[in-house]
């Protein structure tokens, strides 16, 4: 595979992953597309990604275009004369012409079993629906949304505890793992590729702020989904007295039924809260400004037994 003649287009950690597999398997990709460089910290500096600073690393050429569908951009990647593009959440759409352009066309790094969760956020969304596993596909790009064929799938399970977090650095390597494993019959056209079930498709669009807020007459399980799929990004979120607490582990606690959002407790076990089906029981949150803490701490910071928050607005 060393002499490979792929593009490789990806932007964060989950693209990283692939990268670095390439690299450790020989593929030094012509060039490496990703988006352009974003404001980050409390300063607000532009900052380059994890793919664009592992590429600078290893002096492989960087692009950054704002959109591939300008005309000296398009011919810029025919130049290359790439045989693959390989893409891993880059970000930006690949519209025909581009994906015309290798011989053996483009294949995405997907972090979902397609054509489950197409879309933006797979990972979220499988926790979120309390799937029982999920997985990487290599799919064969086509002009619609994840809709193309798919080459190859590899399942994993869900852990009963695991965060948004956990499971996309599981399923990173895994892609890695999975891209260099079919590579070369990708390369030589071997590898078939399988229509996608137009009947089984569901979406996982972009997730907002608001759909973090833990409104407690939803039932209990699907809240402690919610703190574990947005684990570490946004952090799932409730108000009292206008404070917004974040929330980062929490446990479903076997309730008979009472007014949700009404404290039950609120102790060195954590703060245990009524909700539409049993009670939430909060196990690690945050202040605004402040550090992560137990529970159990913030029970000790303000009085809570007995109380009924409300859902804050979204």
């Amino acid at each position: 595979m060393t002499k490979a003649r792929v593009l490789f287009a990806g932007t964060p950690a989950f693209a990283l992953a692939s990268l670095d597999a390439l690299l450790a398997a020989g593929v030094r990709p012509l060039a490496v597309y990703t988006q352009p460089d974003r404001p980050a910290g409390r300063g607000r500096a532009l900052t380059p990604g994890p793919v664009k600073a592992r590429a600078q690393s290893e002096a492989i050429p960087v692009r950054q275009p704002a959109t591939l569908r300008d005309a000296d951009v398009q011919a810029e990647i025919a130049a290359f004369e790439p045989d693959l593009i390989i893409v891993a959440a880059y970000g930006l759409l690949l519209p025909q012409a581009v994906l015309d352009i290798p011989r053996r066309g483009a294949v995405n790094v997907h972090a979902s079993l397609l054509p489950r969760w197409r879309g933006a956020a797979p990972i979220q969304a499988a926790l979120l629906s309390g799937d029982a596993e999920t997985g990487i596909s290599l799919m064969q790009m086509e002009a619609g949304l994840d809709s193309g064929p798919v080459h190859a799938r590899r399942a994993i399970r869900i852990g009963a505890t695991e965060t948004a977090g956990d499971l996309h650095d599981r399923l990173a390597d895994l892609g890695g793992l999975l891209l260099c494993e079919h590579l070369p019959d990708l390369l030589a056209g071997r590898l078939e590729a399988v229509a996608q079930d137009a009947a089984r498709v569901t979406h996982a669009g972009k997730f907002s702020p608001a759909d973090a807020v833990l409104n407690w007459a939803r039932p209990a399980a699907a809240l402690e989904r919610q703190v574990r799929a947005f684990n570490p990004v946004p952090g799932a979120r409730f108000d009292i007295d206008g404070e917004t607490i974040k929330c980062w582990r929490a446990s479903i606690r076997r309730c008979d039924g009472d007014i949700p959002g009404h404290v039950l407790s609120a102790g060195r076990h954590g703060i245990d809260i009524a909700c539409g089906g049993d009670a939430l029981r909060l196990l690690e949150v945050q202040r605004p400004g402040k550090r992560r803490i137990r529970a159990a701490e913030l029970a000790a910071q303000m009085p809570l037994s007995g109380r009924t928050l409300i859902t804050m607005a979204p």
